[in-house]
Protein backbone atom coordinates (compact mmCIF):
# COMPACT_ATOMS: atom_id res chain seq x y z
CA UNK A 1 0.00 0.00 0.00
CA UNK A 2 1.23 3.00 -1.33
CA UNK A 3 1.22 6.54 1.45
CA UNK A 4 -0.57 9.31 0.12
CA UNK A 5 1.95 12.35 -0.25
CA UNK A 6 0.62 15.85 0.43
CA UNK A 7 1.52 18.32 -2.39
CA UNK A 8 0.19 21.93 -2.20
CA UNK A 9 0.02 23.74 -5.95
CA UNK A 10 0.29 27.20 -5.85
CA UNK A 11 -0.41 29.89 -8.44
CA UNK A 12 -0.98 33.62 -8.82
CA UNK A 13 -5.09 33.32 -7.95
CA UNK A 14 -4.74 29.40 -6.79
CA UNK A 15 -7.46 28.26 -9.22
CA UNK A 16 -6.55 28.40 -12.90
CA UNK A 17 -3.18 27.29 -13.71
CA UNK A 18 -3.17 25.44 -10.56
CA UNK A 19 -5.57 23.16 -11.41
CA UNK A 20 -3.84 22.31 -14.88
CA UNK A 21 -0.55 21.91 -13.06
CA UNK A 22 -1.87 19.49 -10.19
CA UNK A 23 -4.09 17.23 -12.64
CA UNK A 24 -1.13 16.61 -14.93
CA UNK A 25 1.33 16.22 -11.46
CA UNK A 26 -1.51 13.53 -9.97
CA UNK A 27 -1.36 11.86 -12.97
CA UNK A 28 2.01 11.21 -13.74
CA UNK A 29 3.04 10.27 -10.40
CA UNK A 30 -0.15 7.69 -10.40
CA UNK A 31 1.86 6.20 -13.42
CA UNK A 32 4.95 5.95 -11.21
CA UNK A 33 3.71 4.42 -8.50
CA UNK A 34 3.14 7.69 -6.38
CA UNK A 35 -0.69 8.85 -5.00
CA UNK A 36 -1.04 12.60 -4.01
CA UNK A 37 -3.39 14.06 -2.20
CA UNK A 38 -3.37 17.67 -3.93
CA UNK A 39 -4.03 20.79 -2.19
CA UNK A 40 -4.01 24.42 -4.43
CA UNK A 41 -3.54 27.71 -2.92
CA UNK A 42 -2.58 31.38 -4.33
CA UNK A 43 1.15 31.98 -3.77
CA UNK A 44 0.90 34.72 -1.25
CA UNK A 45 -0.95 31.85 1.33
CA UNK A 46 1.79 29.13 0.71
CA UNK A 47 3.73 29.95 3.70
CA UNK A 48 0.15 30.03 5.91
CA UNK A 49 -0.31 26.28 3.97
CA UNK A 50 2.79 25.03 3.73
CA UNK A 51 2.63 22.94 7.18
CA UNK A 52 2.60 19.12 6.42
CA UNK A 53 2.61 19.04 2.95
CA UNK A 54 5.47 16.62 1.77
CA UNK A 55 6.32 19.32 -1.40
CA UNK A 56 5.20 22.58 -3.14
CA UNK A 57 4.87 22.90 -6.69
CA UNK A 58 4.31 26.33 -7.91
CA UNK A 59 3.78 28.71 -11.48
CA UNK A 60 5.50 31.68 -9.53
CA UNK A 61 8.06 32.40 -7.33
CA UNK A 62 7.94 31.32 -3.94
CA UNK A 63 9.41 32.43 -0.29
CA UNK A 64 13.54 31.05 -0.25
CA UNK A 65 12.81 29.78 3.44
CA UNK A 66 9.97 27.85 3.00
CA UNK A 67 9.83 24.77 5.76
CA UNK A 68 8.53 22.06 2.97
CA UNK A 69 10.74 21.39 -0.23
CA UNK A 70 9.89 23.46 -3.27
CA UNK A 71 9.77 23.25 -6.83
CA UNK A 72 8.54 26.53 -9.16
CA UNK A 73 8.04 25.31 -12.70
CA UNK A 74 6.30 26.60 -15.92
CA UNK A 75 6.47 22.99 -17.96
CA UNK A 76 3.04 21.97 -17.55
CA UNK A 77 2.20 25.25 -19.15
CA UNK A 78 4.57 25.41 -21.84
CA UNK A 79 5.51 21.80 -22.33
CA UNK A 80 9.03 22.30 -22.42
CA UNK A 81 10.87 20.86 -20.07
CA UNK A 82 7.96 18.50 -18.26
CA UNK A 83 9.52 15.17 -18.32
CA UNK A 84 12.33 16.92 -16.40
CA UNK A 85 10.36 18.82 -14.35
CA UNK A 86 8.32 14.94 -13.30
CA UNK A 87 11.51 13.90 -12.47
CA UNK A 88 12.23 16.34 -10.10
CA UNK A 89 8.93 16.19 -8.54
CA UNK A 90 9.38 12.30 -8.52
CA UNK A 91 12.40 12.49 -6.72
CA UNK A 92 11.36 15.06 -4.36
CA UNK A 93 8.33 12.79 -3.22
CA UNK A 94 10.59 9.69 -3.31
CA UNK A 95 13.22 11.06 -0.78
Amino acid sequence: MSIKKRVLFACGTGIATSTVVSHAVVEAMKERGISIDPRQCKATEVRSEASGMDLIVSTTQLPSDLPVPSIVTLAFLTGMGKAEALDKIEAALRA
